[in-house]
């Protein structure tokens, strides 16, 4: 497509999202529900159907190199497509937001005031490398009562548009308007641009990938923007922290899986149980290939310990901005601090404000991190893979949203609904 068929491509597809938001707004929740479901058998049954689809992403996206994890995101694997077609039943079984009001408070002046939670309208998800995304993204928008419009990844046009196309036909078989989600048909990236400048037809941009793909977006937007930058999560083991538990919950939030963005980027260490614990969690760093970057302390603890056991273990001095790193791949930066004090200056300063973790047994330190470290997610006891729409309840998620504003976290229904404001009254006029 030449610039000026994109803009018209991208236009069309706008009014036709306007139009279909103001039908899905007055959707009932059983209409809603049935799509969900049916989007969910339409996966499980059309698996088959999927698999050509994305392998010739797959193929396409070896062939021009991208790394290993950025192919891995591409893959509709079995578990994969289970997961997503879990997540729009778990959606069908919530309760529906839209049209709840909250708040109702009697008035001096006779009126009744309180807040109705409605639909934002059109929102626009620009999205890399995972198909699944087109799944959670339907979803969520057909459970909100909003329209969509979806970008993926050109490396995953093929899987995308086999999914769009389950997608349409699962709202078409529930009675409601197919253009209420549209992908985007063309790899072109001027579609992008037409699509973050049209407040006409869009509400919110939502983008989900790289720094320099959100850094563009919210440069150049002129609609409003959910966004997270980077992922540079953390786990601080604390005094009192049970060391079973914690290697546990290290190795988990670091190596389940390495490209995700709640994947643990950083571990602190408190200095009182930094002897014992880095080599019982470099041991098994060491075994997955996981390179460590240390402060000159963990450096020392791990080397020492390293020469007993054979050198296996890849141990580099740190410098400054492997703090603020988001790897993405099999790599962690390992300092010890003094204790919670310094874990939490440490994290409000270097992290991605996405997820920080702590592992403790001290109710009060563990109080502390909650209140103090700002971030989106902040947990006790637990893994930071956790952090995610589908885990925390929510269904599926559209993003994690490290802004303040809005929303915060991962971003389910209610992040894509807005408020307003509602009186009842029996004739009451201001004096």
């Amino acid at each position: 497509m030449n610039a000026f068929n994109v803009r018209e491509h991208i236009q069309a597809l706008g009014l036709q999202a306007k139009v279909a938001s103001a039908l899905m707004a007055k959707a009932d929740a059983a209409t809603k529900n049935k799509a969900l479901k049916a989007l969910a058998r339409r996966l499980r049954e059309g698996a088959a159907e999927l698999a050509p689809a994305n392998a010739r992403d797959i193929e396409r996206a070896t062939a021009a190199g991208l790394s290993a994890p950025m192919v891995d995101r591409l893959k509709l694997t079995p578990k994969v497509i289970e997961t997503v077609a879990l997540g729009c039943e778990q959606l069908a079984a919530m309760p529906d937001v839209i049209g709840e009001i909250t708040g109702m408070k009697q008035q001096p002046s006779g009126i009744r005031v309180g807040q109705m939670r409605v639909p934002i309208g059109v929102f626009g998800m620009i999205y890399e490398s995972r198909p699944n995304v087109t799944i959670e993204a339907a979803s969520l928008a057909i459970k909100s009562g909003n329209g969509a419009i979806l970008r993926g990844g050109s490396e995953a046009i093929e899987s995308n548009k086999a999914l769009a196309e389950l997608v349409s036909a699962s709202l078409a078989e529930a009675g409601l308007p197919v253009d209420a989600v549209q992908l985007v048909q063309t790899t072109d990236r001027e579609a992008v641009g037409q699509l973050i400048a049209m407040p006409e037809f869009v509400d919110v941009i939502i983008p989900r990938g790289g720094k320099g793909l959100i850094e563009r977006i919210s440069r150049d937007a002129k609609v409003p923007v959910i966004k997270h930058l980077d992922g540079n999560c953390h786990v601080y083991v604390d005094d009192s922290a049970p060391l079973d538990m914690a290697v546990k919950l290290v190795d988990n939030a670091k190596t389940q899986k390495y490209s995700p963005c709640n994947a643990a980027e950083g571990l602190l260490v408190a200095a009182s149980v930094a002897d014992v614990f880095l080599p019982e969690i470099g041991a098994v760093f060491a075994a997955k290939g996981v390179e460590m970057r240390c402060d000159p302390v963990a450096a020392r603890i791990l080397r020492a310990d390293d020469a007993l056991h054979g050198g296996h273990a890849t141990i580099v001095d740190a410098v400054e901005s492997d703090w603020s790193e988001e790897y993405l791949a099999a790599v962690i930066s390992i300092k010890v601090v003094a204790g919670v004090d310094e874990a939490i200056d440490h994290i409000n300063r270097y992290s991605s404000h996405h997820t920080d973790a702590i592992v403790t047994r001290d109710h009060i330190n563990a109080q502390r991190f909650l209140r103090e470290v700002d971030s989106a997610s902040v947990m006790v006891n637990a893994s930071t893979r956790f952090a995610d729409g589908f885990e925390f309840g929510l269904g599926a998620e559209i993003g994690i949203s490290t802004d303040k504003f809005h929303a915060r976290g991962p971003v389910g229904i209610e992040g894509l609904t807005s408020l307003k404001y509602v009186v009842l009254g029996q004739g009451e006029v201001r004096t």
